[in-house]
Parts: C-alpha cells; structure tokens; sequence
C-alpha cells in the first residue's frame, strides 16, 4: 500500500498527534470533585496529609481530608456560592488549602489562587482581575499581615458587617475569612476589619447545609466546567490569569504516576514540598504524585532549609519537589552533613542531592515540556527512559495532545527538524485568559502559540529550545541560553545561572553567562570557561563571563531570574569603564 502525496506531505511536517485521550491508561473521574472522592475511596484510612509547627504534628487522613473539604463546600454554599462563583485563596503551603480546593470544587466554585508573595500593590491587582466574591486568607505569612494590606486596599472592610463588605475597588468582593498563621516567625497580626470572619466561624455557618446538597452539586459538575485559575509569574508584564476546566487538573492529577513511573508498593511516595500551591506545577506535580498512587503531602508552610531537612528526616520524604535555589541552601544548612536523608527515591530537579553521603537511588527524571496554559506537562518522556530512547528530547505529546511547529512570520508549518514556534492544544490547554477573547489567545485551529522555540525530529519528538525571545543568535548562529545554564549549573560552586545575549557590533549578540556562586565560594572565571570547551561546541561558550550576588539579579515570584532585566544589566555592566 503506497501512501498519498498529500499524506506524504503531512508526514513530513512538524505537526505530532499524541495517541486518543480515551487511551490513556489510569484515568479516573475528571473533575476536581470526582478526584478527591475516588482517592479518598481508595486511601479512606491512609495519612494523606502531614504538617509540623511549633504545636505539634498535623496529620490528616484521606478520609479526615474529605470531611474537612465537605465542611468547607457546606459554608461556601451557606455564603451564597453557586456555579461558577469565584473564590480566592491566599495561603500557604497547609491542610486548609487542600481542603479549601476541592471544597470550592464541591460547592461548584472556581479556586482563584495568589501568591502569597505578592506585595500591596500585586495583590490590589490580582483581587481586580481575579473578582473573587470570597477570600479566605491567612492572617500572616513571613511578618505579611495580609488582614492589614486588605484594611489599606478596601478600607470599608474595617466598617462592612461579615458578608456585608460594599467597595468600589473590589466590587464583587463580600466576604473575608481569615485564617492563623502557622509560620512560627509570622508575628503578632494587627486586628482584623468588622468585615472578616474567622476560620471556625465561617465553617460552623454551614451547619444548615445538609451533605446531600453537597453531593448533588459534585454530580452536577462536569469536566469541561472552569475548575480553577492561575497567574502567570508575570515576568515581563502584568501577571495573566489562566483559566482552567476542571479536566485539566483531573486529568494530570491521574496521569503524573505514570510519567514518573511510581512504585507506590515498593516506594510509597511520601512528598515534601516548600513551594506553594499557588502555582498550578506544585498543585499538579504534589497532588497527583502523591494523592493518586495514596501517598502523603508533607507541607511546610514556608521554605526554611534546616527545617526541611529534619521534615525530610522525621517524615521519612522519598519525593521532594523543589527549586534549585532551594537545594543549594540544603546544601548550605548547618544541618546537611548529618541528615539522613536514605529515604529518597523521586529525586527531581534536586542533583545537589545526589550530593548527599546517605542519597542512594536509581530512579531517574526525564525530560517533559509544558507550560502554565497547559498546566504543565504537554509532552514527556517517562521516567527511568534510557538517554539512548528519547535522544534529549522532550518526548511527544501526551495522549489527547497535539503539538506543532511553526513559521513565526508565515504562520506555515515547518517540516520535521526545522526550527519555529511550539504550538500545543489538547484537553488540559487552558480555557483562555481573563480579559482575553478567543481570538486573541488562540490561531485559528484552536493552538496556544507558545513563544518558545524548538523543533521535533522525524519521530515526533519536542526538542524544546527555550523563549523565542530568549535565543541568542550569535555570529548567525542560534543559541539556547538553558543547553549552556544546564552545563554552567554542573560546574562546583555554581548556585544561580542564567545566560543572556548583550547586542555586539559585529556578533549580533555576545554570549554573556551571569552567574551566583554558593555561600562561601569563589569561582574563577578561567577554570569555568576551560570547563564550557570541553562540553560545548565554542560558539556556544561565553565570551564573558559576570559575578552577582544574589540580591543584584531581579526575581520573579516564582525564583525565575528577569531575563530581560538581567540582560540589561550586564550591557551596562560590560559598558562601563574598568
């Protein structure tokens, strides 16, 4: 049988179907609603959930987690929470989250999430274009008195009666519910507006709500419904908010046990995570590793290293998910040397732990793409995949997925190997964007255009390359400042790295890596530099290389360096007289 020129044709283009949805191994229910209930029939008895604080050690069952989300969705809908009805969430990493996401879930609302990062002037932001009509808060994170930012922003707060709350800046806001802090550092709080309601007293107003409204309400809800949204990190502009169906957080709760290739009977996972819920990669990546396969989240509320390293210990964590940042300070803590940290297994993202005298794994992450507008991982290699399989690649698409390659400037599909912008669409891509129509946030098949680059081979595989925008054409020759940071990030004494392109006069751009060496350490520029030769080809290799400390580079919320900021800065710096 001879293929068609036209199917000859389509086979050569950088277009890459990821198998039907319906064939994805291990799926379940796909709402948010549907997922908690079918893990919490599962795990009933199992420790889901896991925090310590100063007063002791906080631990919650699958089925305590269910109860506490039950209550939660009972005096939501108490308050007047329908279909749709957004509720924010500004919390850290604790069981009230969890419970707070899939009670608004329940209850038929949509989680709205903020960072509890944000400054006065981010959240007056975030609560504009979220429109949240409830917020439930924590009181104080890190010396934030958040009751007191929200009192500045909408001073009828201190006036309003609880669900009274009448404001011009917010005008679809109601109702606060504040809850205490657990950081032990957070600091005396200053006193809370008429307008706000307390934690116990919010949940005690749904006692009239009776559970079989409750359930009809999750029955009613389906997965293309809007489940919840995210914000971007905002790295060049104002934070988007990403809007999310409830299949879209189901479907990779489901699906990321397999990616990762768990072995929940040999290796229960036990995931410890310093990084917030706030960002739909930890919500994804925590949640579906550990709830599906009946694992325990063990939270810490805040980041702080000699605490994370006794969690580590004590809670016997084989997952850990964090940022590279927060490894090297592991690293630095008083406490590393003498850890036991024997329990690790999932080891991702962290190879400053293979570091560690006691670490002793096999298990091995692989390369996926992903973005927060697909809620992270669109195409994947599984876990423990030989290097030889997936050729550094970022594998194909996953089932539902779709993914291509296209001509920026023609709009055209590009043939296989040809470089262009990654263009995705599938089942967990994001409804849209607030304030966004259709059109201007999806082409005309329905894709996201990605603004990254990259291209896939005669396979179907991703290569990824990084931010369009980012690529450093040097000398006529396109770079990718992540292939270099990956090789920078293995040299010893490297804490942060992040290449730029500084314009050059006869280059385009000069390959500049500006660099953050760990506590206590001094790096020499020569010895990395010979360093890069030998694993670079040498018109990848820096031409410069620039020192910061730590507080010069500019962040984003999420600990990602400002790319275009950081740039900036070392033109300036490469300008100046010596």
């Amino acid at each position: 049988m001879t293929m068609s020129a036209a199917s000859l044709q389509s086979a050569e283009l950088s277009i890459v179907h990821g198998a039907p949805l319906s064939a994805e191994p291990g799926l379940g229910a796909l709402t948010i609603a549907g997922y908690a209930r079918a893990v919490t029939r599962r795990h009933a008895a199992r420790e889901a959930l896991v925090m310590r604080t100063t007063c002791g050690r906080v631990s919650w069952t699958y089925a305590e987690l269910w109860e506490r989300s039950v209550e939660v969705a009972r005096a939501l809908i108490a308050a007047g929470v329908g279909r749709d009805t957004r509720v924010g969430v500004l919390m850290t990493n604790r069981p009230e989250h969890i419970a707070s996401v899939f009670g608004i879930a329940l209850a038929g609302g949509v989680t709205v999430s903020f960072s509890t990062f944000s400054t006065p002037v981010e959240l007056e932001y975030l609560l504009q274009a979220g429109a949240v009509s409830i917020l439930l808060y924590e009181r104080q994170v890190l010396g934030k008195d958040f009751g007191g930012i929200l009192t500045e922003l909408e001073p009828g707060i201190g006036t309003a009666s609880p669900g009274m709350l009448i404001g011009t800046k917010f005008p679809f806001l109601r109702r606060l519910v504040a809850l205490d802090s657990v950081t032990a550092n957070a600091g005396p709080a200053a006193a809370d507006g008429a307008a706000v309601e307390q934690w116990a007293d919010f949940l005690a107003t749904g006692a009239a709500v009776g559970v079989v409204q409750v359930d009809a309400r999750a029955a009613a809800t389906h997965p293309s419904d809007t489940g919840a949204i995210f914000f971007s990190s905002g790295t060049t502009s104002l934070p988007k908010g990403i809007i999310h169906a409830q299949r879209a957080l189901a479907i990779q709760w489901w699906r990321w046990p397999r990616i990762m290739d768990i072995d929940p009977e040999r290796f229960p996972v036990r995931c410890w995570t310093g990084n917030g819920f706030f960002w739909s990669g930890n919500i994804s990546m925590v949640l579906g590793n550990a709830l599906t396969t009946g694992g325990a989240i063990i939270l810490q509320p805040v980041f702080q290293a000699d605490e994370a390293l006794e969690m580590m210990e004590k809670e016997r964590v084989s997952f850990p998910i964090g940022r590279p940042h927060q490894w090297a300070r592991l690293e630095a803590s008083a406490k590393w040397a003498g850890a036991d940290l024997s329990s690790l297994r999932y080891v991702t993202y962290g190879m400053t732990l293979f570091n560690h005298p006691t670490v002793s794994t096999d298990w091995r992450m692989c390369p996926a793409y992903g973005t927060t507008e697909t809620l992270t991982i669109n195409t994947a290699v599984e876990a423990n995949t030989a290097e030889e399989e997936y050729g550094g690649s970022h594998g194909k698409p996953l089932p539902g997925n779709i993914l291509k390659i296209f001509d920026p400037d023609t709009g055209a599909i590009v043939p296989r190997g040809q470089r262009g912008e990654v263009a995705i669409k599938g089942p967990t891509l994001m409804m849209g964007y607030i304030g966004k129509s259709i059109e201007e946030t999806f082409d005309d098949e329905g894709f996201f255009c990605t603004g990254d680059g990259g291209y896939v081979d005669e396979q179907g595989r991703l290569f990824w390359e990084g931010r369009l925008t980012e690529m450093i054409k040097t000398g006529g020759a396109n770079v990718s400042p992540i292939e270099i940071d990956a090789v920078i990030a293995t040299f010893p004494g490297v804490k942060i790295t992040q290449t730029v392109g500084v314009p050059h006069e006869l280059l385009g751009e000069m390959v500049v890596s500006c660099i953050v060496a760990q506590d206590g350490t001094t790096l020499d520029a020569g010895a990395l530099t010979r360093f890069l030769k030998e694993r670079l080809a040498s018109f990848k290799v820096p031409r410069e290389i620039l020192f910061f400390r730590e507080e010069e580079l500019a962040v984003t919320g999420s600990g990602k360096v400002k790319f275009r900021i950081l740039r900036d800065i070392a033109a300036r710096r490469l300008a100046a007289p010596d």
